[in-house]
């Protein structure tokens, strides 16, 4: 950069009342004075030959008023429609470990800047200071249906003592989560009003890349505020956010307390719930995800009818097909899900399908991806038979499958701990997964569940079971899911007290809890 630029750089970046004005000299000065007065006064009189009625603007008649009142002003009718459904969900959360070093300190922010968990940009310096045993929390949620029943995203209501809804036109309500599903982080609210306004479920297959939208939150506490984007992507994946992802992209200003939103289209119909942001500052940067409604319904429909959420299951595991391996495997193209396990006693192995197979089709369908062969089973009926095409050696074939229920099937969250006098009661605990092992420093080939919460004061809390252990055993018995864990809680009498074997933060121990 020569001398030039940078002097220029420089003033450009001073306050404009810091900048200098060039030094004239006292005669070139005056000369300037009276070449500006000289101008502004000629400026002043009118040309000859021009009247003062040229220089007046064009009147707009009446036809032509009528005619710029009537044009569409934006987005103002369909924001008219759906602000009253978009609620404020304030939550009171009792934290069971406030210690300073709390081993769910690295979960992701979900609009924050450890969105990809703190080592990925850099650890702080200072550590965590110890909290308060109480801890606020803010987010949105959409009214879909009249008498009460709302949807947000499951972090907003995540071991909340007490949710709080709160409507457009300032009413207040007590929320009951009655159902929850941690594999795709929606939550179902209700509260107990009848009347409502809602917003109608719009079909988000039928968006495009370049659609508008409109994100109707809560930013900052900033209740109901409209930002309009266009649908950046679809089928997003593979971001580590859920365990099930297919999420549009939208550069819609999305920020804090924006989660749980909706994200709406054309028609005044949801077509997405606000879910996470990407960013290293935590604030808005253009690039926000949204839940599909083709995905969320019908996970909806199932919480509020079951409390539970019930998915297609094949029993294998896949990866992506790369060009290396496309060559390798004899496949003319790099598309579809390679096998890479096959689940004992599961659907794929009775239907014959063997590690190094890769589906290609699945319904006659084309499989894309790993994902996409993914979102085809879970949405797949329980019992339905199925046609999977695969490639075995270079050779096309075409097998049958039956779908099963999925073993890890989530029954609904529970805002307050069981009523069952055991001693495990007030504990809530959740699947262990590769990502979260790697959070907690612990080993991904040990199995078991890891505790969300523990309700202070119960026999767990005495006994120092906290947040972020890992389960393995519960009395000698191997614990290995969530529907594990609950069938060695129902065999606890009231007065037993339980040996557990955990894993904190890497280091196993066994735990006592007494009755």
């Amino acid at each position: 950069m020569n001398d030039v630029s940078q002097n220029f750089e420089a003033r450009a970046t001073r306050p404009c009342w810091q900048r200098k004005l060039p030094t004239l000299g006292i005669g070139a000065g005056l000369a300037l004075t009276g070449f500006l007065v000289g101008t502004l006064l000629v400026g002043a009189v009118e040309a000859p030959g021009t009247s003062t009625a040229a220089m007046t603007p064009p009147a707009i008649n009446v036809e032509q008023q009528v005619s710029l009142e009537s044009r569409p002003q934006g987005f103002a009718e369909i924001v008219k429609s759906v602000r009253p459904a978009v609620v404020n969900i304030t939550v009171s959360k009792v934290m069971t470990d406030w210690r300073p070093h709390d081993p769910f300190e690295s979960r992701p922010d979900w609009f924050g800047p450890d969105f990809w968990g703190r080592d990925f940009f850099e650890k702080r310096k200072v550590p965590p200071s110890p909290r308060s045993p109480f801890e606020m929390g803010m987010g949105s949620g959409v009214i879909v249906s009249p008498d009460g029943y709302i949807v947000t995203n499951l972090h907003v209501v995540d071991g909340a003592k007490e949710v709080t809804v709160t409507l457009l036109d300032k009413r207040e309500f007590t929320g009951k989560v009655i159902g929850a599903d941690p594999q795709t982080d929606l939550a179902v609210v209700k509260i107990e009003a009848q009347d409502l306004p809602s917003v109608p479920w719009g079909d988000s297959s039928t968006l495009h890349v370049g659609d508008y939208v409109l994100a109707v939150g809560n930013p900052f506490g900033l209740n109901s505020t409209v930002t309009q984007g266009i649908v950046s992507a679809l089928g997003r994946g593979g971001m580590g956010i859920t365990q099930y992802e297919d999420f549009i992209q939208t550069d819609a200003a999305i920020n804090p307390g924006n989660s749980g939103g909706a994200l709406i289209n054309m028609r005044g119909e949801l077509v997405g719930i606000n879910t996470a942001i990407m960013s290293r500052t935590g604030g808005y940067q253009g690039v926000g995800f949204a839940i599909p409604t083709k995905m969320g319904k019908p996970i909806y429909e199932s919480l509020v009818k079951t409390g539970k959420v019930t998915r297609g299951f094949l029993g294998v595991g896949i990866q992506e097909v790369t060009p290396d391996l496309a060559t390798s495997l004899q496949l003319q193209e790099a598309t579809g899900a390679l096998v890479t396990n096959v689940n004992d006693d599961s659907p794929a192995q009775r239907a014959g399908i063997l590690r190094g197979d890769t589906i290609v089709k699945y319904q006659d369908v084309p499989v894309a991806d790993p994902r996409a062969l993914q979102r085809a089973v879970i949405k797949t009926p329980i019992a339905t038979t199925v046609t999977l095409t695969i490639i075995r050696d270079g050779q096309e074939h075409e097998v049958m499958a039956t779908i099963g229920e999925h073993p890890d099937t989530k029954r609904m969250a529970r805002t307050q701990p069981s009523s069952d006098e055991t001693s495990l009661a007030g504990v809530s605990v959740e699947k262990m997964n590769p990502r979260m092992a790697h959070r907690l420093g612990i080993d991904q080939d040990i199995h078991g569940v890891v505790v969300t919460s523990v309700k202070p004061g119960t026999h767990a809390d005495q006994a120092g079971l906290i947040r972020g252990d890992v389960i393995s055993e519960i009395n000698r018995q191997a614990v290995h899911s969530v529907e594990a864990y609950e069938d060695a809680i129902l065999k606890l009498q009231e007065d037993q007290p339980a040996l557990l074997f955990i894993h904190r933060r890497g280091t196993p121990l066994f735990l006592t809890v007494k009755a």
